[in-house]
């Protein structure tokens, strides 16, 4: 069982991958991945080929004599994996099986040459995970070689015949329960994953996969939750589709990432309040900034109200979710924040001294790693203030924006970018990563371009 899911996860790199996605994203598996599947298939395949046979009854003698058979090695010296269009995938295989035939008095090695042709269907089951199925397995058999041992040509007849007869079924068996065995893989990809503290996402195939002779594409969807429950996302009517020649030539997966993907995660992230923050200042610090003393000169009335130097905290919520831009070459990040200034007084309550109203926008640098997609945020141009509310009378903005600008912007990008560092799971499998992926920023959508790495 071990050995068919190994190979079960590495088939996986056949298939639409389905596991972490958002709305509007597509997953395109290349040539290139068949290349790289039938160069680390052969091991785990051989493995599985190992199959028992059954004692062979020897005839020739005159009292009926039961021979041990036994697998010695099997070598795949040839796996071939091409796509079918409109089906899924077709597989050739040749290996060559040793045997051990335990006859007395002298024992029988012989190699047997096979080869395996099958034919796998990929569609999504009533649970909208992809499902593989074998539609048609044959073996074909060359006549065997004997390695050692006095035989007659009747006798080797007999016991070639012994053997295809157990591998004709078997093989083709072995092959359909790593069908199944994988398929049982493919089922745990509906399970959540996190995208906060307190904010999960999962995803669900939305339609049959689209096979071409040179890749294997798939639209995925996402239910977002926040706390358990799904959380409702704006009504896209434009389904997004993945243009033709995206990406590297070289690429084994070309993932497709929509703007709907930014909006929908940002808007859960926003509903959850991960985005949310609170500033706070010590009163001791050097360079501190974040007290009334400091506001004092710049707003007389805070002094006023506050003769002794208290701490100030300033209270970041985003009532707006933030919004991504993408432009070719270029992804920027729009965020609104309501900030809230208030005063610690003497007794540790918070007294509220006014509100503003902040405009800021980030560049937003995308990676890969493993199987996350991360970002990185720096600030474009000058943060903008506006007053909302005072409880200190006239606030002079340009005259605050020094000092709140620099104290408000710092934490925001070690905020954002601890966030966004944590990253959003890109569709994977089980031990399967992206390897040395590229970005490519498109009007409207991302494209990641990746080879892929299977680890045991």
């Amino acid at each position: 069982m071990a050995r068919a899911c190994e190979l079960g996860l590495l088939l996986a790199l056949l298939l639409p991958m389905v596991g972490t996605s958002v709305p509007g994203t597509v997953v395109r598996l290349n040539k290139a991945m068949l290349s790289y599947v039938s160069e680390t298939g052969k091991a785990p395949l051989q493995r599985a080929l190992q199959v028992t046979v059954p004692h062979f009854l020897d005839w020739s003698g005159e009292v009926l004599q039961p021979s041990r058979v036994q697998i010695l090695n099997v070598q795949v010296s040839h796996l071939d994996l091409n796509f079918i269009a409109g089906f899924g995938i077709h597989m050739l295989a040749a290996a060559n099986f040793t045997f051990k035939v335990f006859r007395v008095p002298e024992p029988l090695e012989l190699v047997l040459p096979v080869v395996l042709l099958a034919d796998a269907h990929v569609a999504p089951d009533s649970i909208r995970t992809p499902v593989v199925s074998i539609s048609t397995c044959s073996s074909f058999f060359n006549n065997a070689i004997v390695l050692d041992g006095n035989h007659s040509t009747a006798l080797l007849v007999q016991i070639q015949h012994h053997i295809k007869a157990v591998l004709r079924n078997k093989l083709c068996l072995s092959i359909s329960n790593l069908a199944q065995d994988l398929n049982v893989h493919l089922g745990t990809l509906i399970g959540l994953n996190p995208v906060g503290p307190e904010s999960q996402i999962r995803y669900f195939m939305i339609s049959a996969p689209n096979i071409t002779n040179d890749y294997i594409s798939l639209d995925i969807n996402a239910v977002l939750f926040l706390l358990g429950k799904p959380i409702v996302l704006p009504v896209n009517a434009t389904r997004f589709t993945l243009p033709e020649h995206v990406g590297t030539d070289s690429a084994m997966a070309t993932v497709g990432l929509s703007q709907d993907l930014f909006d929908s995660v940002l808007l859960l992230l926003q509903k959850a309040g991960t985005l949310n923050m609170d500033i706070t200042g010590q009163l001791k610090s050097d360079d501190n900034l974040l007290n009334t003393s400091m506001l004092g000169h710049l707003i007389p009335e805070v002094t006023h109200q506050f003769p002794n130097p208290r701490p100030v905290v300033l209270k970041v919520r985003l009532s707006a979710t933030p919004l991504v831009i993408l432009h070719t070459n270029n992804a920027t990040l729009q965020l609104q924040p309501f900030v809230e200034v208030l005063a610690v007084t003497s007794n540790s309550a918070f007294q509220s001294l006014f509100s503003l109203n902040v405009a800021v926008n980030l560049s937003l640098q995308l990676s890969v790693s493993k199987v996350k997609l991360r970002g990185i945020t720096s600030v474009l141009g000058d943060v903008k203030l506006t007053v909302n509310s005072s409880n200190v009378g006239f606030i002079d903005t340009d005259q605050v924006h020094a000092q709140i600008g620099t104290v408000f912007e710092k934490p925001l990008l070690d905020h954002l970018n601890a966030l966004l560092g944590m990253g959003i799971a890109l569709p994977n499998v089980v031990s399967l990563y992206y390897l040395n992926a590229e970005i490519f920023v498109h009007e409207g959508y991302v494209v990641v371009s990746s080879k892929l790495l299977y680890e045991h």
